[in-house]
């Protein structure tokens, strides 16, 4: 699978797509979980999730009740770069909880260790960015996948985005039915 996602970052010929590479492979992107306890929170879970995402994300374009005309290679960038702002984000923690036998063991789970304190969606993109130039519709995808799980006071500034960017709210319900379709 991080083949074929580093396979498919290639593929857009983005300049500056080599460092951004470099900087996801150096980060713990490939074995980082999607989430601490909500869709894929395992190893590896974050991946999983971006390319599950890109999977739909295609499917809902092709099949849009409108005419979305995108290239493959913005599909590709804020699909599988949604969730960059997940890199580096989770860190494995110990708590007490009791086994099978009912006696008390150290377990692993992750938290959150947020050193970069700058959102989600506005967070990806300002990463993505430092490395690569995206177009205005990537951003406007990117930034608002998250849809109507953003704070209600963000919510008529998300309409208008949706209706400025029908891209934007495909992206966020491929991104929704990842995870509670597949759980990852």
């Amino acid at each position: 699978m991080k083949e074929e996602f580093l396979r498919l970052l290639r593929s857009t010929n983005r300049d500056g797509i080599e460092n951004l590479i470099d900087f996801i492979e150096k980060s713990d992107f490939f074995k980082a979980p999607a989430s601490t306890r909500f869709h894929g929170n395992y190893e590896g879970g974050l991946l999983e999730h971006s390319m599950k995402v890109y999977e739909i994300f295609k499917e809902k374009v092709s099949n849009s009740c409108i005419k979305i005309d995108v290239p493959d290679e913005s599909l590709i960038i804020i699909a599988l770069l949604h969730d960059i702002c997940k890199a580096n984000y989770y860190k494995i923690d110990y708590r007490n909880a009791k086994n099978q036998f009912g006696e008390w063991e150290k377990v692993p789970y992750y938290t959150v260790e947020d050193t970069i304190p700058y959102g989600h969606g506005e967070k990806s993109v300002m990463m993505i960015t430092e490395y690569i130039k995206l177009t205005v519709e990537e951003k406007y995808c990117i930034r608002w996948h998250m849809g109507f799980t953003e704070p209600k006071e963000l919510y008529g500034t998300i309409g208008v985005a949706y209706k400025k960017f029908p891209l934007a709210l495909l992206m966020h319900e491929a991104d929704l039915e990842a995870t509670y379709f597949f759980d990852i």
